[in-house]
């Protein structure tokens, strides 16, 4: 089964996630095929039913491309067989290729004769990519008529008339949102998803497939396409708009699949998910980090323990001052398929132990594409469950009260019957990021970018507050005037009251970073062998931007 999911990917934020909605058709469709070879040959030509042999192997592998191929050939000698029909159908909808397929399942079923059912379950996938929900529910409801399949196949239908029912209620009440597809300097016609974003909003990481040459490799095992990349925009402070997106270079980019998973709020390092069965340390698939130094991006580097398991692990991200890790795995005491789990700093080198974060936000279906706003608090991710409009879609939970609330799909036109991918916030809370292959865009995955102005994503009641957004406070502590900057620095903050707010390290640089709401705080460094120091500090606020204060501390023995 790990084979098939590191064959049949979904990414998020680049990270590789079986589709179990896709398995379960290719699963009852192959054993229907098989049954009927069982009954009997019913191709004539001996050359044409080895070629479907090997055509089932190569699309249970997910070698989708080639597997359509081979359909396609035996297709010239046999025009008017319907289960063929279906095939070619199923390879094109797993290529994206969605008009193509539809034209093929209907085509399966104007013939009729030797007709699979799961013919009309593909069918009522492409509507609903469609957004012609009324369609794909009369297509869910005929392969339910037919009375076939085993009970995992039936519940695979209700479940999409559930996202059927789901996509009509929030189509027919649109949220006061506007997405803008970032156009033809950050997409292409290619796949282009997992936009990760600084809590400044300054710079803009995401995942392409776009070659960079017409010698590029493809994915030949896979899908026939070109491997994954990891690309750099920056935003114009001027303009505000994303310069033209670049490869983030040969250091984070290798000649198989590299996938960034999420940007860390301060923009330093990045977070890769890769699997290389060629690479002992990536295969399976395992999140990698890569650092910033000296203004370059190094080598990416296992994440290891706790993070790392002998389980499939595809995407991590992290809290703003370093302290959280949220991550998706596949480890003993997953509630589903994929889930997502939290691990936290006990000191400022060791972690604890991974805890998922519980029923509350995992299901028996997959969650992952995690992304934890600057807040600290709210938690977005994508679930292909009961609550979705189709596929995946985004959803909010927040911690509260030492838990979790109840996850919220953000609502259409944010989601959609399509698939979309992960999303992320900046700092000021004005604009999201989100990735999606709904139909417009300039290729298969688009990025596009989400107006807040009227729609406060952050609120628990979605309803804008006289200031949503937050204010970022970062800056550099070294030895003395000419000194480099010193590890392991605690920094701690203090409301005015004397709450304690956050508290972190400095990094390898001696660099801090966080993200907080507007006001006084007393701040307090501290380091053994230094003096400590403690002053007061206000962070301003802003409904056109986000306020950065950036304090850099000199300590002396």
């Amino acid at each position: 089964m790990k084979l098939l999911k590191n064959i049949l990917y979904f990414s998020f934020n680049n990270i590789t996630i079986m589709k179990k909605i896709t398995i379960a058709l290719l699963f009852f469709s192959l054993i229907a095929f098989s049954q009927k070879e069982k009954k009997g040959n019913v191709f004539g030509n001996a050359g044409d039913a080895a070629k479907l042999v090997l055509a089932k192997q190569k699309l249970y592998a997910g070698s989708f491309a080639t597997a359509l191929n081979m359909y396609r050939d035996v297709e010239k000698n046999n025009p008017d067989k319907a289960s063929l029909k279906y095939y070619i159908g199923l390879c094109y909808f797993n290529l994206k290729q969605i008009d193509n397929s539809k034209k093929s399942l209907l085509s399966a079923l104007e013939i009729g004769i030797d007709l699979v059912p799961e013919t009309y379950l593909v069918l009522g996938k492409v509507y609903q990519i469609e957004q012609s929900i009324d369609k794909a529910i009369g297509a869910f409801n005929q392969y339910k008529g037919l009375g076939k399949g085993d009970q995992e196949s039936k519940e695979e239908a209700d479940l999409y008339l559930t996202q059927c029912l789901n996509a009509k209620n929030m189509m027919a009440n649109p949220l006061e949102v506007k997405l803008i597809n970032l156009g033809e300097g950050i997409n292409s016609k290619y796949d282009d998803k997992n936009p990760c974003i600084t809590a400044d909003g300054n710079k803009l990481v995401f995942t392409t497939r776009r070659p960079e040459s017409t010698n590029d490799q493809t994915d030949v095992e896979g899908d026939g396409k070109y491997f994954e990349n990891i690309y750099i925009a920056m935003q114009d402070s001027i303009t505000k708009n994303f310069t033209k997106a670049a490869n983030a270079g040969s250091s984070i980019n290798t000649k198989a699949h590299d996938a960034c998973t999420s940007i860390s709020p301060d923009g330093r390092q990045i977070f890769i998910y890769k699997n290389d069965i060629n690479d002992k340390a990536s295969r399976g698939g395992n999140v990698f980090v890569s650092k910033v130094a000296n203004g370059k991006w190094k080598s990416p580097e296992p994440m290891g323990k706790p993070i790392a398991s002998t389980y499939w692990e595809g995407g991590a991200c992290v809290s703003s001052d370093g302290r959280k890790y949220f991550f998706s795995s596949e480890r003993e005491g997953s509630l589903g398929g994929s889930d997502i789990w939290m691990v936290e700093k006990t000191n400022k080198k060791d972690w604890g132990k991974p805890v998922n974060l519980g029923p509350a936000v995992n299901t028996r279906f997959d969650e992952a594409g995690m992304f934890l706003a600057p807040d600290g608090k709210t938690l977005f991710f994508c679930s292909n469950g009961p609550k979705s409009m189709g596929n995946y879609d985004v959803f909010k939970t927040t911690f509260e009260n030492g838990a979790w609330s109840e996850p919220v799909n953000l609502g259409y036109p944010i989601n959609s019957p399509a698939k979309e991918g992960q999303l992320t916030v900046s700092a000021d809370a004005r604009y999201a990021y989100i990735s999606s292959d709904r139909q417009g865009g300039l290729g298969e995955n688009d990025i596009y970018k989400v107006d807040l102005k009227d729609f406060a994503i952050l609120e628990k009641d979605f309803k804008k507050k006289q200031s949503n957004g937050l204010s970022i406070l970062k800056g550099t502590i070294r030895e003395g005037f000419e000194g480099y900057g010193i590890p392991d620095v605690e920094i701690s903050l203090k409301e005015e009251n004397g709450t304690p707010t956050a508290s972190s390290f400095t990094n390898e640089n001696g660099e801090y970073f966080f993200t907080l709401p507007s006001g006084k705080y007393l701040i307090n460094i501290k380091k053994k062998g230094y003096a400590d120091i403690t002053e007061t500090i206000e962070l301003l606020k802003s409904d056109k931007d986000t306020p950065v204060l950036e304090k850099g501390y000199l300590l002396k023995k």
